[in-house]
């Protein structure tokens, strides 16, 4: 079910609602009760599916050629794309960065793992 937003005029507050839909009345107002609220219109996302992405990153023809080539730096934008905005570890982004910067992530993951065996 969406959940629907609305507006009390009485204590100046919004209101969220798991709704069967826009059509049935809003519910009262949890904080004063007031029965008169207004609906508001909320923002929403839609994922793309993992086909999609793989589309995608398929029709670049820059991005394929640079991933045959085994370049860094392609494989981090493939990275980029697969994670769709998802936040990275601090030590994953670091690695990224530099592959885009055209460094092998081998070495990378071999500094890395000296680093905490000591």
């Amino acid at each position: 079910m969406p959940i629907y937003e609305y507006w009390c005029d009485s204590c100046r507050r919004i209101v969220s609602s798991y709704r069967q839909s826009s059509s049935v009345p809003p519910p009262p107002c949890p904080r004063c009760g007031n029965s008169e609220l207004k609906r508001l219109f909320s923002t929403f996302s839609v994922q793309k599916t993992y086909r999609d992405v793989y589309e995608d990153i398929l029709s670049d023809r820059e991005l394929t050629q640079g991933m045959m080539r085994d370049d860094p730096r392609a494989i981090a934008e493939w990275n980029k794309k697969m994670s769709s905005g998802e936040k990275s570890p601090l030590e994953y982004e670091e690695i990224t960065e530099r592959m885009e910067r055209g460094e092998w992530p081998v070495t990378q993951i071999e500094e890395k793992r000296k680093e905490f065996s000591g």
